[in-house]
């Protein structure tokens, strides 16, 4: 079955024409009506991306990231676990103030304990904040904290990143230039200014007009063009993070998906490809409450599936303790990746630490993502408000931190199971099998969790413990092997 959107156009035609979006025209109500009675009709084909990488050495001592079989894996073919934080230094948001820079100092710590990437929101409004001129010196600064990352061993995910579709609404994403002529904004005194964005009419016409005409998003691709010809070549980056959190309103669910999400997926990993085929690509379900997202298949290699886990945070029903609803929603991830198929990271989860669930909630994520040998990143390392690390200027919250560094295996040879870390006993315990004899495995051991002291005879350090990188190289002597070190 083929998905068609020349059947789309002409029933979306009106002689109004949008100047800032090109020569497309504005839908109407009937219009758009017509629009999505199309998309429920309109056959599907499959979907797929062909991706030759052409990888130079390393450019740091960060390894290039493939996937095989449904695992992120390195250049020596280990299983590599992503663990660590979003930064949202480089985010225009509204008109809000520039966030805080990530220092060195920041990158430091997060090394030291024991993390390995950070997402790095990046903004379309400031890489383009005038249509089809790009900024030099935006691109810089992402350069600039690539290479501040990769001189701390930590990995970075570039994320173009979009909240109620642009800065000219309050959010973040889309430039100023583009929107939809003549749409009203909200604006109601009892709803708080999320809330005024996430309904606004202007906000929800420019994402309904982003989503049934491919002239915006033949914009998108191409900005981001820009910043896959920049990194082509670098190792450090891990993997570009192509669309944050698309939602479906006001195209129905599984129609969205499926006629519209996973094409835009497909068209833009083509196009990416051609200027970068080296890095991951990831791609995220619909943020649609926490209901499934309707798969796809699209066939690409190096595809990474990634979704947001705030149930118990954000999501409902409210954390009591009970880890069903964190499991129901890990485990409906993990489903969908492997429908598409792809490797799973979850490219957010994070909690308010003023809760006082926070600490239980947040122990009860990293066990699951052991479990599952998941990676993360946490939202974020500097917020004002309680959920970042570091608020604003203040020093870090270390008490908090250390709740999170936990010890876990980074990356490994052969087959890797019941991961686990015990915060009471410092005890970092996991299962090694296959053949992996004389294979080196990598441990990120945070400076907090004191010096590591390995235990039994499989397992024999390939140097001393580095507190200052958070790291423990291991030597595997004989297999399987039971991996017990404690703090």
């Amino acid at each position: 079955m083929r998905h068609n959107r020349a059947v789309l156009l002409p029933l979306l035609k009106r002689s109004r024409r949008q100047r800032a979006g090109g020569t497309s025209p504005i839908p109407s109500l009937v219009g758009l009506g017509l629009a999505v009675l199309a998309v429920v009709c309109l056959p599907l084909a499959g979907l797929s991306a062909r991706i030759e990488p052409d990888r130079p050495g390393p450019t740091s001592s960060l390894p290039w990231l493939s996937t095989r079989q449904g695992e992120i894996v390195d250049s020596t073919g280990r299983v590599v676990l992503l663990r660590g934080f979003n930064d949202d230094a480089l985010l225009q948001t509204g008109g809000a103030p520039p966030p805080p820079a990530l220092t060195g100092a920041d990158a430091a710590l997060i090394e030291a304990e024991g993390f390995d990437v950070v997402r790095l929101p990046i903004s379309w409004s400031r890489l383009e904040p005038t249509r089809g001129q790009f900024s030099a010196g935006y691109l810089k600064q992402i350069v600039a904290v690539v290479n501040l990352c990769a001189q701390h061993h930590l990995y970075v995910v570039l994320d173009m990143h979009t909240e109620d579709f642009g800065v000219g609404f309050g959010g973040s994403g889309a430039p100023r230039w583009l929107s939809v002529p003549g749409v009203p904004d909200l604006t109601i005194p009892i709803l708080s200014s999320a809330w005024q964005r996430h309904l606004s009419p202007a906000v929800n016409a420019a994402l309904t007009f982003f989503w049934l005409y491919p002239n915006w998003q033949k914009l998108y691709w191409q900005a981001w063009t820009k910043v896959a010809a920049q990194f082509r070549g670098d190792s450090a980056v891990a993997g570009y993070d192509l669309y944050n959190e698309p939602h479906p309103f006001p195209v129905p669910p599984a129609i969205f998906e499926t006629h519209l999400l996973w094409p835009f997926y497909a068209t833009g990993i083509r196009d990416l490809a051609k200027v970068d085929p080296n890095h991951l690509f990831i791609v995220e379900g619909d943020l649609f409450g926490g209901l499934p997202t309707a798969v796809r298949p699209l066939a690409a290699r190096d595809l990474v599936y990634s979704t947001h886990l705030y149930s118990g945070s954000i999501l409902p029903p409210s954390f009591t303790g009970n880890r069903r609803p964190l499991e129901a929603e890990l485990a409906q991830a993990l489903g969908e990746a492997r429908q598409l198929p792809a490797a799973y990271w979850a490219g957010e989860l994070g909690i308010d630490h003023n809760r006082s669930d926070a600490v239980p909630w947040a122990q009860a994520e990293l066990a699951l993502a052991n479990r599952t040998l998941t990676g993360w990143a946490w939202w974020q390392w500097n917020d004002p408000s309680g959920w970042g690390v570091r608020q604003g200027s203040g020093p870090p919250d270390t008490t908090w931190l250390q709740v999170l560094a936990q010890p876990f295996v980074r990356s490994w040879p052969g087959a890797l199971s019941r991961l686990q870390y015990q915060p009471s006993t410092r005890t970092l315990s996991a299962q090694l099998n296959g053949p992996s004899v004389g294979g080196n495995l990598l441990i990120s051991w945070p400076a907090s969790a004191g010096l590591p002291h390995l235990e039994g005879s499989c397992l024999a350090a390939s140097g001393p413990y580095r507190p200052a990188s958070g790291e423990l190289a291991l030597r595997i002597l004989s297999s399987p092997c039971r991996l017990v070190i404690r703090g």
